[in-house]
């Protein structure tokens, strides 16, 4: 009970000191312009293909580093010939 009203007072405290300008002033801060939504598409344009880029670029260096580094199984009906 006593850290609600303490609460409730620091809370009236700063809403009776707040100057109704600086709300209205820090729009000024967003610095939305007109390059905004090329920098949003931009951003999400390699935040959303990076991702595939990657995947595709794993899809294709996995299996070539898998038969480069496996040894060759022989195939089950093959039979060993001792001369060789």
């Amino acid at each position: 009970m006593r850290k609600g009203a303490l609460g409730a007072i620091a809370f009236a405290l700063m809403v009776s000191r707040a100057d109704p300008g600086v709300a209205l002033d820090s729009y000024r801060y967003l610095h939305v312009s007109i390059e905004t939504p090329w920098l949003i598409f931009l951003f999400l344009l390699g935040a959303v293909f990076v991702p595939f880029i990657l995947m595709l670029a794993l899809m294709w260096w996995r299996p070539l580093n898998k038969s480069i580094s496996a040894p060759k199984s022989k195939a089950p009906n093959e039979v060993q010939d001792p001369e060789r």
